[in-house]
């Protein structure tokens, strides 16, 4: 018997060495008759910059100083991932006291007097007048218009009915610090609607602006001045942690350093047929049984090869079981993005047993059962490294259930 091992996505030399000779020691523990190779196929079909990542919009100019608006788009960013960070600001902190113990800035006398509405009250009771349906109106039109409609209700609600409303609105003793409250509110609903529609908002910069702007004329406000505390303190925030460079740097990160990961995906995706070829032959160069286990990409382009072969009545000589570990196959068997299946269809006669290992923590593992129900030559098992995701991805390969489940599906298909 002779078990093939064929790596994922984004290995090379040194990792797969490290990673075959774990596995390895681990199969001839169990198996101590078989023989245990590597397919490793990363540096000669994976994924490479041609041109050393030029195409990623400054990367060749890591240390470039933010552009104009960097700050402000920053500063969005924020409020959309935490609608409620500026109230936080003024609820926690309140204004800055002048000398004379009142806020400064304030030309009122910066108390409210026993039974009289403070602004601050004033100004959360005209948001609560806010209609949260379109009633007809720039605001209306602007809603509709951005795909904002839809969420806004929701999003009035939750910060009208917020803790950090509340606690910011007693803080506000005189008008200034009303007009500032009015402007963070509205920003405030602004990013809890943008927030809700996600990526089916349809919101430029200055619709965005201009919605702030009437919500905030609605609540006492004027939108044109700018912030004073709040805004200060999440500008230098978000300045800090999401400026241009910075922004470089992750864009950087995310494709030059995720190349040999999402790239060897993309490029199997476009053009599979060779590391298929490839694998038909390291797998045909000796007599079998063979066992096949693929982990992450290198399940996908497994399945795929057994189909195609399968389908065209010349099965991959051999080949007893199918192992596929933490495995996008069957979701791409869905999305008809698998090259050797149509959605719908069932696996070719040919196609061998199929164990596929799965990880409920790993995100980029999927069940093989349910998506080809009936068939019994296909069960789901799942594994648990009690890890996070991405470390769960790559945690199998250190666990003693996993070789005993190959070990199980080896003895239930007879092969000796």
């Amino acid at each position: 018997m002779r078990f093939l091992f064929v790596h994922g996505t984004g290995v090379r030399r040194e990792r797969h060495d490290l990673l075959f000779a774990l596995v390895r020691d681990r199969l001839t523990a169990r198996f101590p008759e078989a023989t245990v190779d590597s397919c490793f196929w990363g540096e000669r079909y994976g994924a490479t910059l041609s041109a050393q990542g030029r195409s990623v919009p400054g990367l060749s100019a890591p240390g470039a100083a933010p552009g104009p608006d960097d700050e402000e788009i920053a500063e969005w960013g924020l409020l959309v991932a935490d609608p409620l960070c500026e109230l936080r600001v003024l609820a926690e902190t309140g204004w800055d006291t002048g000398a004379d113990g009142h806020p400064d800035g304030d030309d009122d006398d910066g108390f409210a007097m026993p039974g009289v509405q403070s602004a601050g009250d004033r100004v959360l009771e005209l948001l609560a007048e806010v209609p949260g349906v379109p009633d007809g109106g720039e605001q209306a039109a602007l809603l509709l218009g951005t795909g904002l409609a839809a969420g806004f209700p929701a999003a009035l609600k939750s910060v009208s009915r917020s803790a950090e409303a509340a606690r910011a609105g007693a803080r506000a003793a005189g008008q200034p610090q009303a007009r500032e409250l009015a402007k963070t509110l509205a920003r405030a609903v602004t990013a809890a609607a943008l927030a809700s529609a996600g990526a089916e908002a349809d919101c430029t910069g200055a619709e965005r602006d201009r919605l702030v702007e009437l919500i905030t004329t609605r609540l006492g406000g004027d939108a044109r001045v700018p912030g004073a505390r709040a805004a200060a303190v999440l500008g230098r925030l978000a300045l800090r942690v999401t400026t241009q460079p910075l922004l470089n740097a992750w864009r950087g990160s995310l494709t030059v350093g995720a190349t040999p990961a999402l790239g060897d995906i993309l490029r199997y995706q476009a053009r599979g047929a060779d590391l298929r070829a490839f694998l038909h032959e390291r797998i045909t160069a000796e007599p079998g049984p063979t066992v096949l286990i693929g982990h992450s990409l290198g399940g996908i382009a497994l399945v795929d090869l057994l189909a195609l072969a399968a389908a065209r009545g010349e099965p991959v000589p051999g080949v007893e079981l199918l192992v596929t570990v933490g495995s996008q196959a069957p979701f791409l068997y869905e999305l008809g993005a698998l090259a050797g299946i149509v959605p719908g269809t069932r696996l070719p006669y040919a196609f061998p047993r199929w164990l596929n290992v799965y990880d409920r923590q790993d995100v980029l593992s999927y069940l093989a059962e349910p998506v080809f129900p009936g068939d019994p030559r296909v069960s789901d098992q799942e594994i648990g490294s009690r890890q996070p995701f991405p470390a769960c991805h790559s945690a199998y390969w250190k666990q003693d259930s996993l070789y005993a489940r190959i070990e199980q599906a080896v003895a239930e298909a007879e092969i000796g």
